[in-house]
């Protein structure tokens, strides 16, 4: 799957492909070892997205003189 413009979605498709290719287990060694390459870096590249998007997140929050008032996204640890 090539970088150009590929969305999440299209990213999250392709890995539900791998991961059904992989659970039939009938693909030979080579064919499950270039799924399995391929499925890394699509997960390097949505975790990638996800990260930064994340960071993208603000809650708003109105200030003592009702102005809304822009703080970090406060993750669950």
């Amino acid at each position: 799957m090539s970088e150009k413009k590929v969305t999440f979605e299209q990213r999250i498709t392709r890995l539900e492909e791998i991961v059904a290719a992989l659970e039939k287990g009938d693909a030979l060694l080579a064919d499950s070892l270039a799924l399995f390459e391929e499925g890394t870096k699509l997960i390097t590249a949505c975790t990638k997205q996800l990260d930064q998007a994340e960071q993208q997140v603000v809650r708003l929050k109105k200030s003592a003189d009702g102005t809304p008032v822009e703080l970090p996204f406060e993750t669950e640890d």
